[in-house]
């Protein structure tokens, strides 16, 4: 068993994780980075068209906007979610989109006044975005789900946004298994539509999201 942090491990941004289990490659989430590109992400350590299955924790930019880039690099395989969160990337993915071949379309056009003969291509497609969604499996929170004989999983409502989750892995290797929980971004107490955090009570590891690790965002403040 192998797990790696390819993103949002000296930023909050990019968020990705490797996770192998036996023969199986694994990634939690495939997240694009926003803003100051301060630290470059590392590159998978497996071939794009070798990952089995994505986990995806939620639909925001940070943690799904390179599913595409994804597919269009030779992933054919399953990106397991709850459905709320597959809704929201049939969405967002496809504005991911436009935007990527918008801005390409502009830089082209702006590089024919400077008499600048490269071109620039999209990160990736429509195409690419709708292959990525085609690959979507709505979950339900609470349910097991059984991805392969190696590997269980389940998704908790974390309380961030529509379709937010924690996701629970048990990866068993060699007869012997271990929860590892990857947390996702946690949401705050007592905000409207939005049901409360759901606490995970037990895992031999967490992988925990950490950008507001430095102050309390919970209403119930102690005294």
């Amino acid at each position: 068993m192998e797990l790696m942090f390819i993103g949002a491990d000296h930023e909050v941004t990019g968020s990705c994780h490797y996770l192998r289990v036996g023969e199986k490659n694994i990634l939690v989430d495939y997240g694009m980075e926003q803003g100051a590109n301060v630290f470059e992400n590392c590159e998978l350590p497996v071939d794009p068209a070798l990952i089995d299955y994505v986990f995806l924790t939620h639909a925001h930019v940070d943690h799904s906007g390179l599913l595409p880039l994804l597919f269009a690099r030779g992933f054919r395989g399953s990106i397991y979610a709850t459905e709320a969160t597959c809704d929201l990337c049939s969405i967002m993915l496809r504005d991911c989109a436009h935007i990527q071949m918008h801005e390409a379309e502009w830089k082209n056009r702006k590089a024919k006044r400077s008499a600048d003969n490269a071109v620039v291509e999209p990160l990736y497609t429509m195409e690419d975005a709708d292959g990525a969604i085609r690959r979507l499996v709505p979950c339900d929170y609470e349910s097991i789900v059984t991805v392969c004989e190696e590997v269980k999983i389940r998704f908790t409502d974390i309380g961030h946004l529509l379709g937010s989750s924690s996701i629970e892995v048990w990866a068993t290797e060699d007869g012997v298994t271990k929860k590892i929980v990857f947390s996702g971004d946690i949401g705050n107490s007592d905000q409207p539509l939005i049901k409360n955090p759901k606490p995970t009570k037990e895992a031999d590891y967490v992988v925990m999201e950490s950008t507001y690790g430095d102050r309390l965002q919970s209403k119930n403040k102690p005294e």
